[in-house]
């Protein structure tokens, strides 16, 4: 099977560069693939100073000041998630929001030995947003990030393995981590490790793969399926789980057979319905298994394998007020970029973006794959009506002076 080449240059592909090999792994792009990617766990020590990142001042303004609600926060303790209402409350006058966090309750329930988790934090701190931003351009793999924040000598869950790949960045305290061999190597997301939950414990009373403690600095990647635990340490562990939501040959497969199936519904054969007294499919199979591998050898899954791609993240920040300033002063001298993380593509006349698509005309084509290099244009290189076009779709945005 082959995907069919597209027009197109993915701006996100080249910009991504330095997160991985710089401040997660220190060991080059191809090295990292060859022997680590899906494959083993990697332990850097003092991969980055990370302050610029996250910190416990972070961690106290987004419970105490951001107007959090769930599930943007949960907590834990032994093993067992708590109940939201138990650190919720309502958010008082002028506000009918019933599950904003209490940061009083929170700390009540932080001081009883529950650890907090700060889910999602490409969605509200922006720091940690750009880092998995450019970290999923690089990977080509969708990215989210949450914290975990451990009192000391605590833990917050039991054994257990993820579906997704993580990068543990340790942000502050220490925390030992017990790494076992996967008892389900390459987990699909619909098979957890609760699924599984007898033999994850058994596996965990065996020798362990990596026993370490994890400082300020250090990074932990760990592929899916590896089991592990962890333990703060003498003091509040916090540290960030970067979760990579690896696309599979599976999921490829699903694509491609989606794309097969729609064809398939333009064949009046396959309409038909089967015949009277059919007892079982045996004599109508041969036709249906013929058609249908007909099918999976001329479709072509990249459209719809792409689409899903770009519903899987977010596209950078984009300010409304500034976009209308934009449009409102647009001038041939106006500078403007590509907005970031769009995973902006040009098929043919279409350019597909995480915003919706637009159709050019062909004397448009030219400019618009100009735009895909990621540069800084002009308004006047690119036509003021094309630029207010794109500005207005939330495709470009200023550059800045």
């Amino acid at each position: 099977m082959s995907i069919s080449p597209l027009e197109l240059r993915d701006v996100d592909a080249q910009q991504g560069g330095g997160v991985l090999d710089a401040r997660l792994t220190h060991r080059d792009r191809e090295e990292f693939a060859q022997d680590f990617w899906g494959r083993a766990p990697l332990l850097t020590r003092g991969a980055d100073d990370f302050s610029d990142v996250f910190s416990a001042g972070a961690v106290d303004e987004l419970i105490s000041r951001r107007g959090l609600r769930t599930p943007f926060l949960r907590m834990a303790k032994d093993g067992a998630t708590l109940p939201e209402a138990s650190f919720t409350s309502s958010a008082g006058v002028g506000a009918s929001i019933t599950d904003q966090v209490d940061d009083t309750a929170v700390w009540r329930g932080f001081a009883d030995g529950a650890t907090l988790v700060l889910q999602a934090l490409h969605r509200t701190w922006e720091p940690v947003a750009d880092l998995v931003t450019r970290l999923g351009t690089e990977l080509g793999h969708p990215v989210q990030a949450n914290a975990y924040v451990t009192p000391p000598q605590n833990r917050g869950f039991d054994h257990h393995y993820d579906v997704h790949d993580v990068f543990v960045v340790q942000i502050e305290g220490t925390k030992r981590w017990i790494i076992h061999e996967p008892v389900h190597p390459d987990p699909l997301r619909d098979q957890p490790w609760t699924d599984r939950r007898s033999d994850v414990e058994q596996a965990a009373r065996g020798e362990a793969h990596l026993d370490t403690v994890l400082a300020p600095g250090d990074v932990l990647y760990l592929p899916r399926g590896w089991l592990h635990a962890a333990q703060a340490q003498g003091a509040v562990s916090i540290h960030l789980t970067l979760g990579v939501h690896t696309w599979t040959r599976h999921a490829l497969a699903e694509q491609l057979t989606r794309s097969a199936l729609a064809a398939l519904r333009d064949d009046p054969r396959m309409r038909g319905s089967l015949p009277l007294g059919t007892e079982g499919p045996a004599d109508e199979l041969a036709l249906v298994r013929e058609r249908l591998l007909a099918a999976l050898a001329e479709t072509d899954p990249a459209p719809l394998f792409h689409r899903m791609r770009r519903g899987q993240a977010r596209p950078a920040p984009l300010g409304p007020l500034a976009q209308l300033q934009a449009v409102a002063g647009l001038a041939p001298d106006t500078r403007l970029r590509l907005r970031d993380a769009l995973e902006a593509r040009l098929e043919g006349a279409r350019l597909h973006t995480r915003v919706g698509w637009l159709d050019f005309p062909e004397q448009d084509l030219a400019a618009v794959r100009c735009l895909l290099d990621g540069d800084v244009h002009t308004a006047g290189d690119l036509g003021l009506e094309r630029a207010e076009r794109l500005l207005r779709a939330g495709v470009l945005v200023p550059a800045g002076p």
